[in-house]
């Protein structure tokens, strides 16, 4: 069943991972790769953990403007010399209200709202390189795929070469020469088979790792490269990317918290108005018993009219913060041109490799072809055949890589223009579970416990049985 279809039930692939013995490669399309890391990445979980934090900090900031309530309550006990003892109880509640605090606590409140929505940008940025991840670790592992289909077809080539030198050389129609030379150019083909499988494998367990699966499970990657033209100007890229990318959008916000931390600052050269509002019960109970009530009501102005530079130096340093805060949506506004205009050149260059790469293919398929063919009728040489081999080799290893390169950079160009998931997407990022007790509740994504003990077990013994043999 396609991984998709798990996705929109909601229901939880990697639980059904864990249950599903002997399972078959499961079917994975680019979509439903990006869909289920959106929906099940633990990294993004993290991200999204500071949109709580955000939020945390702004009822606090509210609470701080709002009316509090404290109660007291107090035992003591007295003596003088010539007097009895004295016991008393005393017990009060007081309200306090900040009426005028120089704009202090207005400034910490936007402060935190403008946090809450650099949390938010922050998560969708995120998605946003973590879709850009996905996609790179798919097409990594397709052309991985295919390299390793190059390096196959080459070590049967070379096979099917030593074959029939072996075969010649038998019949005396051959010298030695040739034989070895076959036999060492196919000990060098399935060496490089041996890395491409090799590198496949890695390319798999990345893109396990972004999708959080079961880091085993076998999987089958049923989108291939198809070409999707790109018609929009560099200059047009920049312009939106300006307007659009979330991480500078992030610095704008952080720019408005620091002028925020500003007027906070500066707050300190006005006064504070506060109401507070109180009653209280007095009890004596020795050497005699007596009760007290009382009410009170004070309106209290607080002005620090001298203290040595402190709030100076406090609105000095959070002037400078501002600076820096210029400085850096300056600076980032730079990396997000240097990106895009690197991706995009990128991008440019691997679709003008496309065209001229696939036409060598050919021509080096036809060459490869009369090479060995004159090497059969006895008209050529045994470098022809490894030359026009490792030709058509490198040929279609070049077509392979512009055209996934062709695909990363496309989509490293839109990453970079800061272009928003779709709405699919957001759909699966909607399901995200970031209760951290529901999400340890679920079995993670590799092998069970028991498995994993008892492998750690096996290997350490034969480890131990290596290090004795030694």
């Amino acid at each position: 069943m396609k991984l998709a279809r798990w996705i929109k039930a909601g229901g939880t692939f990697t639980a059904l991972l864990l249950t599903m013995p002997g399972a078959q490669a499961a079917d994975l399309s680019l979509q439903d790769a990006i869909n289920m890391a959106l929906s099940q990445n633990t990294s993004l979980k993290i991200t999204q953990k500071g949109e709580d934090t955000a939020k945390y900090a702004l009822d606090e900031a509210k609470g701080n403007n709002g009316f509090s309530v404290t109660a007291t309550d107090s035992l003591s006990t007295s003596k003088s010399k010539d007097t009895q003892r004295r016991d008393s109880n005393s017990i009060g509640v007081t309200g306090k209200l900040p009426l005028y605090s120089g704009g202090r606590n207005q400034a910490n409140i936007k402060k935190a709202e403008l946090g809450m929505e650099a949390a938010d940008l922050t998560t969708q940025r995120a998605q946003e390189n973590l879709k850009l991840s996905v996609i790179e670790a798919y097409y990594d592992a397709l052309e991985a795929r295919k390299t390793v289909a190059v390096r196959q077809e080459t070590v049967d080539k070379y096979q099917e070469h030593f074959t029939n030198v072996s075969q010649l050389y038998a019949a005396g129609s051959k010298a030695r020469i040739d034989v070895i030379r076959s036999q060492v150019e196919l000990s060098d083909a399935r060496q490089n088979l041996i890395k491409a499988e090799n590198s496949y494998e890695v390319s798999l367990a990345s893109l396990r790792n972004y999708i959080n699966i079961n880091r085993s499970e076998p999987l089958n990657l049923t989108t291939d490269f198809s070409y999707v033209g790109f018609d929009k100007e560099l200059g047009g890229c920049i312009d939106y990317a300006y307007n659009n990318r979330k991480d500078l959008l992030i610095d704008k916000n952080k720019l408005a918290q620091q002028e925020q931390t500003v007027k906070a600052a500066k707050a300190g050269y006005l006064p504070s108005l506060n109401l507070s509002l109180g009653v209280n019960q007095s009890n004596q109970f020795n050497p005699s018993s007596t009760n007290d009530y009382g009410a009170s009501a004070t309106l209290g102005l607080s002005w620090n009219i001298f203290d040595s530079g402190v709030t100076n130096a406090q609105v000095k340093a959070a002037q400078t913060a501002l600076d820096v805060a210029k400085l850096t949506l300056l600076k980032d506004q730079e990396t997000v041109d240097y990106n895009l205009r690197q991706a995009y050149y990128n991008m440019r260059e691997a679709e003008k490799r496309l065209n001229s790469t696939q036409d060598a293919v050919h021509q080096a398929e036809e060459d490869a072809f009369i090479a060995r063919e004159k090497y059969r009728a006895g008209e050529g040489l045994m470098l022809d055949i490894i030359d026009a081999q490792e030709a058509l080799s490198k040929a279609r290893l070049n077509y392979i890589s512009a055209q996934y390169d062709y695909a990363r950079y496309k989509a490293a160009v839109e990453n970079a223009m800061g272009m928003e998931l779709t709405a699919e997407e957001k759909a699966a990022a909607a399901q995200l579970e970031t209760n951290v007790d529901k999400v340890m509740a679920v079995p993670q994504a590799g092998t069970a416990p028991e498995a994993s003990a008892a492998s750690t077990r096996k290997v350490a013994e034969e480890l131990a049985g290596n290090e004795v043999a030694k």
